[in-house]
């Protein structure tokens, strides 16, 4: 009930239309549910919808009861009183209709964790490239049946949601696989250093920036987003129209599927469009190699094939051949002639390339068609690699190929939004007549995530936050520094319990580009801990400069949760942060800097410390050499002899290697504020 309801909203406040009162009989968030965790000594709040007039009478196994009504809105409000971590409770929650009974509810403490990639990353990883360390026995050994975990299903909205697609979960080897790595070590920290039930609740999506997270009102308050923002209140008509045109399609809903393997099994007519003698007259071209977001396709998420008829030279007939396609963003099933080659459908292999064998009976014909079938569930979609890795040979003649660069048909043939797939058909059901959009409704657009993956959670009773995100805002570092600080201070003013803990990760080192400088990112980071309630875990040396999803998500979790037990649940002797820059003081030709967060003092892994850079007045920055003197360190270079300002840590890959006793890194930092 509450998952058709919650459907019917979305589309409802999509493209407006109305809801009968039978559909508003009693009914609450996905939020509350069975296994879920209540925070703890709290006024903790519930909320639903129900027809006007209407009692709702909620009963609680601690021995907490009370009554409300749903107000002329068909919307009702309240707050009952938690007691310390315990359980488990049952719950009842009943209006004249409907009622709810929830079972095996826990009380203690509740999480949210949000970001991007690396949150999403799951404890099982993205093999084959993108690991978490150990990930096999950390799954073996997750038997925490007090630890609760809540995934919100991935969605978009131009609209603020009432409601999300989850369940909670209880922590097993079983459930733990799919779930978030960093909140998972996270939330077993807290939960086995305190012995009192956890929830996490796991709201993330890769590759998306911090507006993308932010309210509406509250990023119309910075001007860079003005724009935007009226833009999408501007096609309304456009999104109703859309939205409309999608209800009338065949659909496929995968919401209710789990797991790495949920892709092998759709077909959408695969035989048909494979098959050597289909009519691709009025297919599109596209000339590859070549991400569809850079072509007219744009914002594209879905099923697209692409085919090509490549002529073989007479000598190549009856021979093995090998086909090689490069990556392919995120998955793929390949054929020759109608024939299956072969294809990765587990999400993780989009840097993979493809590589398949055509055998010597399946390579009669002078002419061949190639047809790849490509589904893509985020951001960028295609055969995108180089265009000397596309190529078809014979076996053991490498240096004989003929290039599958360049032109090839396409044609979209399902596109999936808020994990629905929606299956094109023929005429007006068709890609070509899908209607256009003035400005793309993805993950990365302004507010959408805010919508439909936060906003359904408030008001839920939460301890804290912790955040991983800030990849997708590295070339905009400047606008990082009020947009972060604006999107943590939306929530808590939207949640209305007061400035939450809200604790973050530092951008690992990661070479980003030449025009990229990622050390901007860190410092807006490192600035941000200005707000009052945040705290910053910094993890260069625990980053991989070749992979932006670095495997060790154990120390992650661990480091989060010690900013949580040392700010929040009194463990006032934990050294929690590693050192952070305090203040600087010229003497003679050196520079002496200031830190706080020493722990039992500072510390240099390794022979001497490195990543310092000195410069003068004229701005010229040299290598410099560094020692610790107590909590302080000397910096000094003989290619300057009137020091103004030291750099630490200042590049996309750092590895510095000035820690405190505690084994707690300091953060990257500058002394100036130059512009370069």
């Amino acid at each position: 009930m509450k998952k058709i309801f919650s459907i019917l909203m979305f589309f409802c406040i999509s493209v407006g239309c109305s809801v009968s009162q039978e559909s508003m009989k009693l009914s609450l968030p996905s939020i509350f549910g069975n296994n879920m965790v209540l925070q703890r000594n709290r006024e903790v709040p519930f909320w639903g919808t129900g027809i006007p007039g209407t009692k709702v009478i909620l009963k609680t196994g601690w021995g907490k009861n009370l009554k409300t009504r749903v107000n002329d809105k068909g919307e009702w409000h309240c707050k009952v009183k938690t007691p310390q971590a315990g359980g488990p409770y049952t719950m009842d929650i009943e209006g004249e209709d409907t009622k709810y009974s929830f079972s095996n509810v826990l009380i203690g403490e509740v999480w949210l964790c949000s970001g991007q990639s690396n949150m999403e990353m799951p404890v099982q990883g993205w093999p084959p490239s993108d690991t978490v360390n150990h990930a096999e026995q950390e799954i073996k050994n997750a038997h925490y049946p007090s630890l609760r975990l809540f995934t919100v299903k991935r969605a978009i909205s131009v609209n603020p949601q009432n409601d999300c697609q989850g369940e909670w979960i209880s922590c097993s080897p079983e459930n733990i696989r799919n779930f978030s790595a960093t909140a998972y070590f996270f939330g077993r920290k807290i939960h086995t250093t305190l012995g009192i039930p956890v929830g996490l609740i796991h709201s993330s999506w890769g590759g998306t920036p911090a507006e993308a997270w932010t309210a509406k009102s509250c990023l119309q308050e910075m001007g860079d987003f003005r724009k935007a923002i009226d833009q999408l209140n501007s096609i309304e008509p456009e999104i109703k129209s859309f939205y409309q045109w999608l209800s009338t399609l065949e659909k496929v809903d995968m919401s209710d599927k789990t797991g790495a393997n949920i892709w092998q099994d759709l077909d959408f007519n695969d035989l048909h469009y494979s098959a050597v003698d289909i009519n691709t007259v009025d297919w599109p071209e596209m000339d590859l190699p070549v991400l569809w977001e850079q072509t007219g396709m744009g914002e594209f998420d879905g099923m697209v094939w692409f085919r090509k008829e490549v002529h073989l030279p007479e000598t190549w007939l009856g021979r093995d051949l090998m086909i090689e396609l490069g990556p392919i963003d995120d998955m793929d099933r390949t054929y020759v002639n109608g024939h299956y080659l072969g294809g990765y459908e587990k999400q993780g292999f989009w840097q993979t390339p493809r590589i398949y064998r055509v055998k010597s009976e399946e390579n009669t014909l002078p002419d061949i068609i190639i047809a790849v079938r490509v589904l893509d569930t985020q951001g960028g979609g295609g055969i995108y690699g180089k265009a000397a890795d596309m190529k078809i040979y014979p076996v053991g003649s490498k240096q004989d190929t003929l290039s599958l660069a360049g032109t090839w048909k396409y044609l979209p043939v399902a596109e999936y939004i808020n994990n629905i797939f929606y299956i094109y058909g023929k005429g007006e059901k068709s890609y070509a007549a899908r209607p256009s959009l003035s400005l793309p409704l993805t993950s990365n657009t302004p507010t959408l995530l805010y919508n439909a993956m936060i906003h359904p959670l408030c008001p839920f009773s939460l301890r804290g936050v912790i955040w991983y995100q800030g990849e997708a805002n590295v070339d905009r570092p400047y606008q990082y520094r009020t947009l972060f600080p604006l999107m943590i201070t939306c929530w808590r003013n939207k949640w209305d319990q007061g400035d939450f803990p809200f604790y973050y990760v530092q951008i690992a080192p990661y070479e980003y580009g030449e025009n990229s400088k990622s050390q901007l990112l860190r410092e807006a980071q490192l600035q941000t801990l200005s707000l009052p309630h945040t705290g910053m875990v910094v993890i260069t040396d625990i980053g991989n400069p070749r992979n932006i999803h670095p495997g060790n998500k154990q120390d992650v979790g661990k480091r989060l949760a010690k900013w949580a037990l040392a700010k929040d649940y009194g463990y006032e002797d934990m050294v929690y942060s590693g050192p952070l820059y305090e203040s600087m003081e010229v003497e003679n030709q050196k520079i002496r800097l200031h830190f706080d967060h020493c722990g039992s003092g500072l510390q240099v892994q390794g022979d001497a410390l490195n990543s310092f850079t000195i410069a003068g007045e004229d701005r010229k920055f040299y290598p410099a050499r560094a020692e610790i003197e107590n909590n302080t360190v000397v910096v000094w270079s003989p290619a300057v002899a009137k020091p103004a300002a030291v750099r630490f840590g200042w590049s996309n890959t750092p590895e510095p290697n000035l820690f405190n006793q505690e084994g707690l890194p300091a953060s990257p930092f500058r002394t100036d504020n130059w512009d370069k």
